[in-house]
């Protein structure tokens, strides 16, 4: 069975387990409720639509004999809800924001009137969530857009979230995977984090880290959900990050941007001999808006990274040029030794032909010699000497996203996510103390399809 005969089967199957309520994916949100008159009486047959007012898309179901509705598997964003009656006047609420997988209760109650005659709700609606068990937090776009981010990483602004840290675990983060922010979430390892990505997941399988999220002007939002996870979630069950990028709507919106660090700006560090020469420039933009009004939209963005450095900031302790000629008198001297004197005995033991901390330069080993030289001539008497290791990176994310409905009943989307990643060696060429890790590149993308298709009014299949 190919793949979209295991999705029809699988929201088959969840619609009979559930008695014909339909949940929501992890990408999306529904909306429920139940239509009262004025008196409290239920009612029933009342149609109920959803139009969501960035792209014009528009989803209706009907109020069952106990009045309640349920719109499922609806795409983020703002809504207007609507709900008509012959006999009543019809009610709209505005206002309406579903955040990833929100699932709000919100109640209608209709007046007798006229069709033609409306009640409307100007006023931001009061969301309350009654479906999950979980606890979760939204980072909204706005937050995503306005708080200072380290490298613009959205992964920092998961620890907005309550209960999560970092657990200082920098072993999980190695050259075998695309590097990232390891999570620990009330109290779970740093790899107990499930990461989804428009419904998908989103981990790297060696370690189970999160692969590269879209930059903050390609991301629209994510929520951070822990603590009696539902079984949706059961990869892993510490907790989960939903994020999901953005998508075009029926005006055109982009921008340019570039965000400059630079060491001219910076202090130099107290333990270096010189100033830093960190620089970072990211730059990019992004771009979406409709290729057909209220049918086809396009959403497309580009992060470029740049970062070099080759501060002096370690410190490590070489032969002096007394040493390679075979006098370690300053070497043992009590200034190099917290204060203490090192005797004959101590370092080149008298017992062995060797007078005053002095050996013969012809005793020592070319070899050892000749690779000594190569390093830098230190002037402390102690053989202390600082020295910097190129931290050179370039990275490349790529965001790519398609939103069509096709007609009221059948939408579907494709997202594409590029993160390009390519570090150089920290040697800088000329001194071997630098030489620490070696040059690698990280290449990671993925291809997200979805379709939703409405069956009937409380039967919705979706299938990411």
């Amino acid at each position: 069975m190919n793949r979209i005969g295991v999705c029809v089967l699988a929201g088959f199957l969840a619609l009979i387990l559930t008695s014909g309520a339909a949940w929501a994916q992890a990408t999306s949100a529904q909306i429920s409720g139940t239509v009262k008159d004025q008196s409290g009486a239920v009612l029933p047959g009342v149609e109920i639509t959803a139009t969501q007012t960035a792209t014009g898309a528009k989803r209706s179901t009907v109020s069952n004999e106990t009045g309640n509705y349920v719109l499922a598997s609806l795409p983020l964003g703002p809504y207007m809800l609507q709900a008509e009656l012959p006999g009543f006047k019809s009610y709209v609420q505005t206002g309406i924001v579903l955040q990833v997988d929100d699932s709000p209760t919100i109640n209608v109650v209709l007046q007798i009137g006229q069709v033609s005659e409306q009640v409307e709700v100007q006023a931001n609606a009061a969301l309350v969530e009654t479906r999950t068990t979980a606890i979760g937090q939204a980072v909204t776009n706005q937050q995503i857009a306005e708080m200072p981010l380290n490298g613009r990483d959205p992964h920092e602004l998961i620890f907005l979230a309550g209960m999560a840290t970092n657990p200082q675990q920098g072993s999980m983060n190695s050259i075998r995977n695309y590097p990232t922010v390891v999570v620990s979430v009330a109290g779970g390892n740093g790899d107990g984090v499930s990461y989804l990505l428009d419904g998908s997941i989103w981990q790297d399988p060696y370690n189970s880290l999160s692969m590269p999220l879209p930059f903050p002007d390609a991301l629209q939002e994510f929520k951070v959900e822990t603590s009696a996870m539902p079984a949706q979630y059961g990869f892993h069950a510490t907790a989960t990050v939903n994020a999901v990028t953005k998508s075009g709507s029926n005006e055109f919106h982009g921008d340019l941007f570039e965000f400059v660090r630079n060491a001219i700006f910076n202090a130099r560090d107290a333990f270096a001999a010189e100033r830093d020469t960190y620089k970072r420039n990211q730059f990019g933009g992004v771009i979406g808006g409709p290729i057909k009004k209220d049918k086809l939209f396009f959403f497309g963005g580009y992060q470029r990274t740049s970062l070099r450095s080759d501060g002096i900031q370690n410190t490590a302790f070489i032969p002096t040029p007394a040493a390679l000629n075979g006098d370690f008198t300053a070497l043992a001297s009590p200034a190099c030794n917290n204060g203490r004197l090192i005797n004959d005995t101590g370092l080149l033991p008298a017992s062995l032909g060797f007078v005053d901390n002095k050996i013969s330069p012809s005793l020592l080993n070319p070899v050892a010699v000749n690779i000594a030289k190569t390093f830098p001539v230190t002037n402390h008497p102690c053989g202390r000497t600082l020295y910097g290791r190129v931290a050179d990176q370039d990275e490349d994310l790529v965001t790519a996203k398609i939103d069509y409905t096709i007609s009221p009943k059948h939408s579907i989307f494709g997202r594409f996510m590029l993160g390009n990643l390519y570090t150089t060696s920290t040697y800088d060429g000329r001194n071997p103390l630098s030489i620490n890790t070696y040059g690698y590149k990280d290449y990671d993308y993925g291809f997200n399809l979805g379709s939703t298709y409405l069956i009937g009014n409380n039967m919705v299949n979706s299938c990411e």
